[in-house]
């Protein structure tokens, strides 16, 4: 059963919450907001409306949640009185304290992602990197956990672009992860991920290491400005490879955008390369391509930001992007992350997609 502390514990993180995210103040925002909306001609301006629209959502997901949070805090108040009267069960008590616990933690996570780009969706790139067929199957097992990752939070997943493997597994795919700050949650999966484990496909049933990079940006709307200098766009047409489609290998409908960036501080150039095989439809994979030339270029001006910011705030650990994050070694039965030093013997489930608790000891430790 659990103790007063626990209770004292769980009311305090829930009074806390309700300064943290200023829910008298979100209360009143909404009010005046919502009144925006019932102006006349509202909807005469499509694009500005949904914007609007957005943001009253975005007010009432906090004071939802909060309020949930509150509800559940106060029945495990009220069933910690009733059990001296043995109306409930310690068992029933305890069940709403997990059920509490559970919701103040999730709030208290959601209240970290403030900045800019965290409640927008995700794409999310995986590589596979040398070594063949092994590094393939590998970047296969990636891409399986975050659509299972995704699966679970009720969050949408679409291909964008997939490439299969010489052998088995996957060379490289792209993939867009719709839901509720899901990229904000997926930040720190930005890196290299190595397995170790005994490869099926060594005959001398060798250990063999493998890697793969992932690669997180957020997927930007029509409500974020972004510059594109169309006279640095150049596009080639191939035929869509993978599985399904009747005119997969026989039409030209996948897209490959080229951009020639340039850095606006340095003056360096770069080729950012884009290719698009969502659709059957080249036009279709030519704007998709578009949004997510311009999901990239916003960020490289979101990583200069928080370069400067973390200039400024030296104190805090440096964040290397890129470098190895995670290291799977499938023989030990261990998953561990070598920012947080937090690690797992569930590797099963990870593989299933439960990396939540990467997720939120990444968030925790550095405060992105």
């Amino acid at each position: 059963m659990i103790t007063a502390e626990q209770l004292k514990d769980i009311k305090d993180r829930t009074q806390a919450l309700y300064r943290y995210l200023q829910i008298e103040e979100k209360t009143v925002e909404l009010e005046e907001e919502q009144l925006r909306t019932q102006a006349p001609g509202f909807w005469d301006n499509a694009k500005e409306a949904e914007t609007q629209m957005k943001k009253v959502k975005d007010i009432q997901k906090w004071i939802e949640g909060y309020k949930a949070v509150k509800a559940a805090t106060d029945e495990v108040d009220l069933a910690f009185e009733f059990i001296k009267e043995e109306m409930v069960t310690e068992a029933e008590l305890d069940e709403a304290y997990a059920v509490a616990l559970t919701q103040i933690e999730d709030l208290e996570l959601r209240n970290m992602l403030r900045n800019e780009a965290d409640g927008m969706d995700a794409v999310l790139k995986i590589n596979s990197g040398a070594g063949g067929t092994e590094s393939q199957d590998w970047a296969s097992m990636l891409m399986r956990m975050y659509q299972r990752w995704a699966e679970a939070h009720k969050y949408k997943v679409t291909i964008s672009n997939f490439q299969d493997g010489d052998e088995a597994g996957i060379k490289t795919v792209t993939m867009e992860i719709e839901g509720d700050s899901a990229f904000g949650f997926l930040k720190g999966e930005n890196g290299v991920h190595r397995l170790v484990r005994v490869s099926p496909y060594n005959a001398q049933g060798k250990r063999m290491t493998s890697f793969a990079s992932v690669f997180v940006t957020p997927l930007v709307d029509d409500s974020i400005e972004v510059v594109i200098d169309k006279s640095k766009i150049s596009w080639d047409l191939f035929r869509s490879g993978g599985a399904g489609g009747q005119n997969v290998n026989k039409v030209e409908t996948g897209v490959r955008l080229r951009y020639q960036y340039v850095d606006p501080d340095t003056g360096e150039e770069e080729e950012i390369l884009i290719e698009n095989t969502e659709s059957r439809k080249q036009l279709e994979n030519r704007e998709n391509a578009m949004r997510l030339l311009r999901s990239q270029l916003y960020n490289r001006a979101l990583e200069k930001k928080m370069a400067e910011q973390q200039k400024i705030e030296a104190g805090k650990k440096k964040i290397e992007w890129g470098s190895q994050i995670r290291s799977y070694v499938f023989d030990d039965r261990r998953v561990k992350d070598h920012r947080t030093n937090y690690q797992t013997s569930d590797v099963t489930g990870v593989m299933d997609g439960k990396i939540d608790e990467f997720i939120k000891a990444y968030l925790m430790e550095f405060h992105v």
